[in-house]
């Protein structure tokens, strides 16, 4: 008996094949095989929404492949991803293969291991046609959306540009935090800061103003704090009140999704694909020397807080001969899933927690490695004890004012020993403090007015747009990382720095959005056909009267839009550049064509001078020392070279670093691939940096 399993991802192919044993011959589906086709709707809208499936281009001698496998095999086990997209591959695959999807055809792998194949081979069951439908819904959905308002801002705005359902509701929110902050009046406001000690040789503390008798103090001007100051100067400052209490800091819990893709950006700077596809790598497995091919971690689409027994009990282990019986808690730790989570599947974790980082370092790449030990470490850490600390309050006298000061010291480092977590709000650190006791005078060391201002609500970053998507209800956790990549191929949002902002692009689409699709944009609307989705999943809700329930209004709503806009046409304002053409004079404006974005002279047709739109580095050439520029390769693969090319022909597809060459002072180059470091590539040296 020999039984075919089919598998979504051919890098799955060889450690699930190692683990299944004898008797089993495993093939992959390369992702979806049919889909909805590229050039039409692909919907009858008329006939409950009917689907018009067809095979894949490019996917025809796969198709073959697999057919001739499963006639000559017994049996067939889908083992496609366990997740909605997974069960629809897995439906796909059996209609073209004459699988019955009633019968026990499907298994679900969660961990690429030993464990997980095994569990998996001896629990199949039917296909979930819930989970099917919900993939089918949103699948159609989005492309009732796409397919009949992109053509309406094709003729409305310009060419090429496309809406969807979460896509359109995503740039929204960026444009909304855009227009707050353009909106924001900054205030003054000064604080008084003081510098105290327990004598003229004690330690040195901070204290702030918070008020006086009547309560809290707020000092608005100039002339008010320097009021303040006048009456402090001189007095005597005298310790009012002082209360200890110590507090247990608990830590945060194994990844989910989101969580994942946050920490990873705001740790290691990664962009949400980024994460999400080295996060794939991971599960799906790598050669660990002296193990073989082997999955590191758990699947890592899910949004559970769940782990195995097991599992627990393996990180457990570790954590006491690792660092002793204290540093586990009392009790074991079980975090609360969300009552909106679909809780399918394990939070992401370690497959293996006896695998350290160290100990798997030298077979991932630099990628791999530095999300592996991020995830990990979260997931021991969750395991370990609480981190006790003590705490001090302190209330300060002068002439009638209150100050206040706080502190803390480690009593017990439990989990932070190993990790913290990262955060956007940055909290200011409590110091440590002397020993105070109430009615004590205290020596003044400097006082000082600080003058500030009110800010401006931040512009998102990545992971902060992730967390207002989490909040929201915008998309699902599979859905996050393609959403901001294509709203940023799309150009309706682009990157400063880590800060995401709208382009004008962005910006005049979402208003011509919120004035003719008003549900297409809006937050609150997306997150309900989200809620409609889970049901259909669940099975409580139908997802033909889903789909119905959305197009009525929507047919309705495009109709208007198109006759209100008849013949009208929008114009995208232009971005000038600092640069000047050096035929006519004008500034010249920032373009988008095939190959990216370029330099126009604006006086077109008048004048058609073009220039390459050249991004810099932070680095020098270290052949003849000119600036290094970011360039685009004819397939859009960066690539770096040097500023006075032709003259020099130095490039590198590998990226500049901030850091210099310890031998020879020369910029330093960060190493793509499996090894990847900083070294320098001036020749004849042999320089190496810390790996970043």
């Amino acid at each position: 008996m020999t039984t075919l399993i089919i598998v979504e991802s051919p890098t799955k192919v060889k450690t699930v094949q190692k683990y299944s044993g004898e008797g089993y011959r495993v093939m992959a589906s390369a992702g979806h095989i049919r889909d909805l086709p590229k050039t039409l709707l692909g919907v009858d809208i008329e006939h409950g929404f009917k689907p018009r499936y067809v095979d894949i281009p490019g996917k025809s001698a796969l198709i073959r492949q697999l057919k001739a496998a499963a006639a000559e095999c017994d049996n067939v086990l889908l083992a496609t991803d366990p997740d909605r997209e997974g069960e629809a591959i897995a439906w796909h695959l059996a209609q073209i293969l004459g699988v019955d999807g009633t019968e026990p055809c499907r298994i679900a792998i969660t961990e690429i291991t030993k464990t997980g194949v095994t569990q998996g081979l001896k629990n199949p069951h039917a296909i979930d046609m819930n989970l099917v439908n919900a993939q089918q819904a949103r699948r159609i959905l989005d492309r009732i959306v796409g397919y009949k308002i992109s053509p309406f801002l094709w003729k409305k705005i310009r060419k090429g540009l496309s809406a969807g359902r979460v896509q359109s509701a995503a740039v929204r929110i960026v444009v909304d935090r855009e227009e707050e902050i353009r909106a924001f009046v900054s205030e003054e406001y000064w604080t008084i800061d003081a510098l105290l000690s327990v004598g003229a040789k004690g330690k040195r503390f901070p204290a702030k103003l918070y008020g006086d008798g009547s309560g809290k103090l707020t000092v608005s001007t100039g002339e008010q704090s320097d009021a303040i100051l006048q009456r402090l100067q001189n007095a005597v400052y005298t310790v009012q009140t002082v209360k200890r209490g110590t507090r247990r800091l608990q830590p945060a819990p194994p990844f989910i999704t989101s969580t994942l893709q946050q920490e990873a950006n705001r740790r290691l700077g990664f962009a949400a694909r980024r994460t999400m596809q080295t996060a794939q790598e991971l599960y799906e497995g790598v050669e660990v020397e002296g193990i073989g091919a082997t999955g590191l971690i758990t699947y890592m689409r899910t949004d559970s807080l769940r782990i195995s027994e097991e599992a627990r009990a393996a990180g457990n282990t570790y954590i006491k001969d690792t660092y002793g019986e204290s540093y586990l808690p009392e009790k074991p730790r079980y975090f609360k899933t969300k009552a909106n989570a679909q809780d399918a599947h394990e939070a992401i974790r370690p497959s293996m927690p006896s695998l350290t980082p160290d100990r798997v370092k030298s077979s991932l790449t630099h990628d791999q490695y530095k999300l592996y030990k991020l995830i990990w470490e979260r997931f021991i850490a969750s395991l370990m004890a609480a981190c006790v600390q003590d705490t001090c309050q302190v209330d300060i006298e002068a002439a009638g004012y209150i100050f206040k000061a706080s502190g803390h010291t480690v009593r017990f480092d439990g989990f932070t020993t190993l990790y913290t977590e990262s955060r956007d709000d940055k909290d200011e650190d409590s110091v440590a403090l002397p020993p105070l006791e109430e009615g004590q005078t205290l020596t003044l060391r400097d006082l000082q007015g600080n003058q500030h201002f009110t800010q401006p609500p931040p512009r998102y970053t990545e992971a902060t747009l992730v967390k207002a998507f989490e909040e929201k209800g915008i998309g699902r956790p599979s859905t996050y990382a393609p959403t901001i990549s294509t709203i940023l191929s799309r150009e309706y949002i682009e990157r400063e720095g880590k800060a995401l902002k709208p382009t004008p692009l962005g910006e005049i689409t979402t208003r011509l959005m919120k004035e003719h699709f008003p549900n297409i944009v809006d937050v609150k609307f997306t997150a309900q056909m989200e809620e409609g989705l889970d049901n259909v999943e669940s099975g409580e809700t139908d997802w033909v009267k889903e789909l119905d329930g959305f197009y009525g209004d929507f047919a309705k709503t495009l109709a208007t839009a198109e006759a209100t806009l008849s013949g009208e046409r929008i114009k995208v304002p232009e971005v000038e550049s600092d640069v000047l053409c050096e035929n006519c004079g004008r500034r010249m404006v920032i373009k988008s064509g095939r190959f990216g974005k370029f330099l126009a002279c604006p006086g077109y047709p008048d004048c058609k001078t073009t220039k390459q739109l050249v991004e810099m580095t932070k680095g020098l050439c270290p052949k003849c020392g000119g600036a290094i520029v970011a360039k685009k390769s004819k397939n859009n693969r960066k690539f770096f070279g040097c500023s006075n090319y032709p003259k020099c022909d130095f490039v590198t597809w590998n990226e500049p670093v901030s850091e210099v060459c310890p031998q020879c002072g020369k910029t330093m180059f960060r190493k793509k691939g499996k090894n990847g470091g900083v070294f320098c590539a001036t020749e004849g040296c042999v320089g190496k940096g810390e790996a970043e």
